[in-house]
């Protein structure tokens, strides 16, 4: 018979106690006692209980094919990155005996990150080397160098690498409003091949920094605490092979204004690039394009892929 509020605890996570599943159970009572204890912290009030699920309904009405207002929350909270970080770091994300590394003598450190709402399956192959503007995009020119390693620094040959990012306007092609000022279907993305040495490079133009989606919950949450909603200049990775986890990376602008205060808190440290300003145009050479304008950026990166199993995530928006 319950009695008291911590009467009414202990039997609810008693009946969770009961669950068959293993991981369900010990997911279940952690989330009990951590959310009885919330509810005891903030001393939560009947009025604040009932526009805390208001807003949880909120999020998942507003929720469809091109948008997860969920997601951007969980996002905009940290707790996204804290389940990357959480699940790619030695040596919490593998057996450290496997790869003959000691939690000692290791210098791995995750390039793993989000996958953001815009990755599209099938983007078009594009040669090392090669371009990834399919319409004229107006934007400074920006080389990329990147290699795939795996955790001891070995190249990974033969690693696809899907590419993208968005434009100087901050939008990315599958948005309608991207159509309407006329980026063509797949534009500023592509895939790309790992040579021998791990290695793979591209043409496209610099990208710039842009804002979530503030018309629901999100947003007002963060007017509420005088927050920005800008995410910093990023570029997408996604890179596959059999054998490795597939690495879902982004790599931020070292020059962003709003580098430390992603809205949506996935800027580290290893995943600043230095995108390197040039005045002078490139040499002309295989790898160089000689009509670049100037100014020119390049940015030289290393993408680390950790051992387990191949797989392809669900595009986000349908």
């Amino acid at each position: 018979m319950v009695r008291n509020p911590d009467d009414l605890t202990q039997a609810v996570l008693a009946v969770m106690q009961r669950t068959p599943d293993v991981r369900l159970r010990e997911i279940m009572v952690s989330l009990v006692g951590h959310l009885h204890s919330f509810v005891r912290d903030t001393r939560l009030t009947e009025d604040e209980f009932r526009a805390a699920t208001a807003l949880i309904a909120e999020m998942g009405q507003r929720t469809n094919a091109s948008h997860n207002e969920v997601v951007l929350m969980a996002g905009s909270l940290g707790v996204s990155s804290l389940v990357c970080l959480q699940n790619n770091s030695l040596p919490n994300a593998l057996n450290m005996e496997k790869t003959g590394i000691s939690p000692e003598d290791s210098v791995f450190e995750t390039t793993q990150n989000l996958l953001g709402p815009f990755w599209r399956l099938n983007s078009p192959h594009t040669e090392n080397g090669g371009s990834l503007l399919r319409s004229p995009t107006s934007g400074d020119p920006m080389q990329v160098c990147a290699q795939v390693v795996d955790t001891q620094g070995n190249p990974v040959a033969g690693a696809e690498v899907d590419v993208w990012h968005c434009a100087a306007d901050g939008l990315y092609e599958n948005q309608p409003e991207a159509r309407a000022k006329g980026q063509a279907n797949m534009n500023l993305r592509g895939k790309f091949s790992t040579d021998a040495e791990g290695r793979f490079s591209f043409w496209s133009i610099k990208p710039a920094g842009y804002p979530i989606p503030t018309e629901g919950v999100v947003g007002r949450m963060l007017t509420a605490q005088a927050r920005h909603a800008m995410r910093p200049a990023h570029l997408h990775a996604l890179v596959y092979k059999t054998g490795f986890k597939t690495l879902i990376s982004q790599v931020y602008a070292h020059d962003d204004p709003n580098l430390a205060t992603d809205v949506q808190f996935g800027v580290t440290q290893t995943l600043t690039g230095q995108f390197v300003r040039h005045d002078v145009p490139p040499a002309a050479s295989p790898a160089t394009k000689p009509d670049v304008a100037t100014p020119w950026y390049r940015l030289d990166f290393v993408f680390k892929m950790l051992p387990g199993e191949a797989k392809l995530p669900k595009a986000p928006i349908q």
